[in-house]
């Protein structure tokens, strides 16, 4: 037997013993620090996974245009001059500029890139070189903007960089459609340009906070007095966690959540049952929809480094929004800001803790279901995460395939 398919077995050995205590104590410590995993991350799950970049509201008009960044890549969407919206790589094909530089803008009669002057069409064609005379014999046809896949659901934009396991972003959401046309989601406006906050964790680590509620009534007094404990996760398929907060009119003692319950105001037309519900709808690896009575916004986190991430949130508003919605939503905002900043130091400290010798694993509650879910999937997409230690960085992805073959051979 050779030395790599002694590595395969014992790899899959060590995996299989896992199995039994997977339920419990989710991903391995080693998972959150090791630069090797985070590029397997980076390129098998990131790069294969949908998404969202914003709302067809981002963009209304030709030329309009709007922009994201993940890891090494940089992706930009644009209106057409035939009102279609198209999905480009952010990148001149002549050296490599950034051919928009801001995170939303408009662009007059072409895309202009601010290196060399390289002329590209709203479609993505090159309309032409600058001194195009230095250019002999090019064939323009042939350096266009490098295009991505996009996809549009109930209003929100989906990119995708490579081909992955989701499939395609209707299919895949149709669990959320009744729920988000509830929401009249297709008719949501910006309230401003997408909003970034950095934190020095793994982005897993943001993730892990997120996904549960079981630290609601300790670790965040304002949703406590929200909703208290009427806050509950949901399944709704492979991927999909849902989670479901029902608060009482006139209710809540803190300043903020008082007067939200005293004055939120529903969208026209939303069932009564919806009207004093926050739904946070979850979307593997990384992305959160939030639905209430009078707003929507979606979040997400990125890693920027293996100890280091950055959430981005987009907030969105109702062409209909009443002087009463608007200070309803307001009050959401601050809500939201001051549950945030609890859950940046939660994240911390359980980030911090898996490099301490007395990190033994998580043991995870039945409460935390959605954690129990992504850790679930993570192991699915890469499998080598199954593994009590990691192996080098430069034999992650062949034993992550290596793996995933053995895996899939046992059905």
């Amino acid at each position: 037997m050779t030395n790599t398919a002694s590595q395969d077995v014992k790899d899959r050995d060590q995996a299989i013993d896992r199995v039994k205590d997977w339920d419990r104590r989710g991903l391995p410590g080693w998972a959150y620090h090791d630069e090797g995993f985070l590029a397997l991350e980076m390129e098998q799950l990131f790069k294969t996974h949908w998404q969202v970049i914003g709302h067809v509201s981002d963009v209304p008009k030709p030329g309009d245009f709007i922009t994201f960044d993940i890891g090494p890549e940089r992706a930009m969407v644009m209106r057409g001059d035939d009102g279609v919206c198209r999905a480009f790589h952010n990148l001149c094909r002549h050296r490599g500029s950034r051919v928009v530089a801001q995170q939303a803008g408009h662009c007059t009669n072409a895309i202009v890139c601010p290196f060399h002057g390289w002329v590209y069409n709203f479609d993505g064609s090159l309309r032409g070189p600058a001194r195009p005379d230095s250019y002999p014999g090019m064939d323009k046809s042939k350096f266009g903007l490098a295009p991505i896949e996009l996809e549009i659901w109930m209003g929100f934009m989906f990119v995708r960089f490579a081909p992955g396991p989701q499939g395609s972003v209707k299919e895949y959401l149709q669990p959320y459609e009744a729920e988000f046309a509830l929401h009249q989601t297709e008719s949501l406006v910006p309230t401003g340009v997408p909003q970034f906050s950095e934190i020095d964790v793994n982005w897993k680590s943001v993730r892990d906070v997120d996904n549960e509620g079981y630290h609601v009534p300790i670790a965040h007094p304002a949703l406590q007095d929200l909703y208290g404990f009427n806050y509950k996760d949901y399944a709704y398929g492979p991927g999909l966690s849902v989670a479901k907060g029902v608060f009482a009119p006139d209710s809540g003692r803190r300043w903020s959540v008082k007067n939200y319950t005293r004055i939120t105001e529903p969208l026209a037309g939303l069932p009564a049952e919806r009207h004093h519900l926050w739904s946070y709808f979850g979307l593997f690896p990384n992305n959160v929809f939030f639905l209430g009575p009078e707003a929507a916004y979606f979040y997400q986190e990125f890693p920027v480094g293996v100890n280091r991430s950055v959430v981005r949130t987009s907030v969105y508003r109702y062409p209909t929004e009443n002087r009463r919605q608007r200070l309803a939503r307001y009050l959401m905002a601050r809500i939201d800001r001051v549950t945030f900043e609890e859950d940046r130091q939660l994240s911390i400290w359980s980030n911090e803790s898996m490099k301490s010798s007395a990190f033994e694993d998580f043991h995870l509650s039945d409460l935390e279901m959605s954690v129990r879910r992504h850790h679930d999937q993570m192991r699915k997409v890469l499998p080598v995460v199954r593994l009590g230690t990691p192996p080098a960085a430069s034999e992650m992805a062949e034993r992550n395939a290596a793996l995933r073959q053995e895996l899939n051979a046992d059905g």
